[in-house]
């Protein structure tokens, strides 16, 4: 089973740099170093001003797949397409959200954390999720009883990802990657470091 080619995105790598971006110029020279440390699958959250054009901007850098996290509604999902975004990630499922992701085509990938709200995604045809925020929601314990009764349905756990607990979530069979935000550190855009976590990220098992 697969939905929108939202598994396809999750398979390029293990994990998905979760992004807040603050300044438009930090846009190219933070998706090269990604693309260039092996994770080409960017997802940049709309928490900020400079978010829509930070998009924009990081399309141009060859092999990144650019896409919009922090997709709260309708309006954020259009706003995020009209930007170029290739994906969707939302924190949660509603109704109008799912209904408008699916209408629009585009992959989506919604936040769930218990079985409602996969349940929910299941009956408009999305068989991938994101476990959210995956740390606070129970941790590896909680996703391995929720996952058992849906078969044949994907996760990317974030929230409380951590490099040290990345290989534990990537080695749970449903799991294809997870998000997280160790990639990229606050504070003034380091390239060489954000390429070196990234070479490390890339790395991991699954």
């Amino acid at each position: 089973m697969s939905d929108s080619g939202i598994e396809q995105i999750m398979m390029l790598a293990p994990v998905i740099p979760v992004i807040v971006i603050d300044r438009v110029e930090d846009a190219v020279p933070l998706a090269e170093a990604l693309v260039a440390g092996g994770l080409p699958v960017l997802e940049v959250t709309l928490r900020t001003p400079a978010a829509l054009d930070a998009m924009k901007a990081m399309k141009q850098v060859p092999g990144a797949v650019v896409g919009a996290g922090t997709v709260l509604n309708a309006r954020m999902l259009a706003d995020a397409i009209n930007a170029g975004a290739e994906f969707l990630v939302s924190p949660g499922l509603t109704s109008d959200l799912g209904d408008a992701a699916v209408a629009s085509g585009i992959p989506f990938l919604p936040g769930v954390a218990n079985a409602g709200d996969i349940m929910r995604g299941l009956d408009i045809g999305l068989y991938s999720f994101k476990f959210f925020p995956a740390a606070t929601s129970g941790g590896i314990p909680a996703l391995k009883a929720l996952a058992a009764p849906f078969g044949g349905v994907n996760f990317c756990p974030t929230g409380g990802v951590t490099a040290a607990s990345a290989p534990e979530w990537l080695a749970l069979d449903p799991v294809l990657c997870v998000g997280g935000s160790w990639v990229v550190p606050p504070g003034p855009l380091d390239t060489a470091k954000v390429e070196a976590l990234a070479r490390e990220a890339a790395g991991l098992p699954r």
